[in-house]
């Protein structure tokens, strides 16, 4: 049966629709994912598309979602919060130059995908998530996947988690106004950081961000259209 993705505002209305499609092989989905989003997008990091090819994103949706699972497209969690596009994700992760020793903090942890992947390259995940219920959430997917090197730790998004701190890489799990300076002085010597801003002119444009000494200089590196984390909107421009 093919599925027919609804905007944003109405993936509701299609719950029907989903019910009556036979048990789905999500194992062919992911493949298909990294077949035609992932690897002719520009992300060559094995071990970025190792980890992509083996987590099973459909864990990290509600029921009613799993069938679109691995569109190319953000899909709604709630409470105004996204899974990030596939391609958005793999890009970012790519452009992230990973090590093995390094610590990342991811600034919205959600139902947890992102961390989950950085939990399959890196040392160790400090993801930060103020929403109880969703922490609780990624808590539990990430026991059943038996990722014991991911900490979800609770606070503001906007300030970060300079607790923990300084990290090799930070991560934004979702589009962002601008970078907000606090964040960006938690990465260490060399440190990465990678966020989507949405620019005045209404474009997201992902960002890549490095930190040497008190110097902190970022570029862009391609469009990107992910929905804005909450508490990062761009405020109205004052206008007579």
């Amino acid at each position: 049966m093919a599925i027919v993705l609804p905007a944003r505002s109405s993936y509701k209305e299609y719950a029907d629709q989903l019910a009556r499609i036979p048990a789905m092989d999500y194992a062919a989905a992911r493949r298909n994912m990294v077949d035609c989003q992932i690897l002719p997008n520009n992300v060559t990091d094995p071990r970025v598309v190792d980890a992509m090819s083996e987590l099973p994103r459909e864990d990290f949706v509600a029921t009613r979602l799993k069938g679109v699972a691995y569109v190319d497209e953000a899909l709604p969690l709630g409470s105004g919060r996204y899974l990030m596009e596939p391609m958005v994700v793999g890009r970012l992760l790519d452009a992230a130059d990973l090590k093995a020793e390094d610590v990342v903090l991811v600034v919205g942890c959600a139902s947890g995908y992102l961390p989950a992947i950085l939990a399959k390259i890196v040392s160790a995940v400090v993801a930060l998530e103020p929403d109880k219920a969703l922490a609780e959430r990624a808590e539990a997917t990430f026991s059943t996947l038996s990722l014991d090197n991911i900490a979800v730790v609770s606070g503001p998004l906007a300030d970060g988690y300079a607790k923990q701190g300084p990290y090799d890489a930070i991560i934004f799990d979702g589009a962002v106004s601008e970078v907000p300076a606090a964040i960006a002085k938690q990465l260490a010597e060399g440190g990465r950081l990678l966020a989507v801003v949405n620019g005045a002119d209404g474009v997201g444009r992902a960002r890549l961000v490095h930190r040497y000494g008190d110097v902190v200089s970022g570029r862009d590196l391609f469009d990107a259209g992910t929905p804005t984390l909450p508490g990062f909107e761009r405020e109205p421009a004052f206008t007579f």
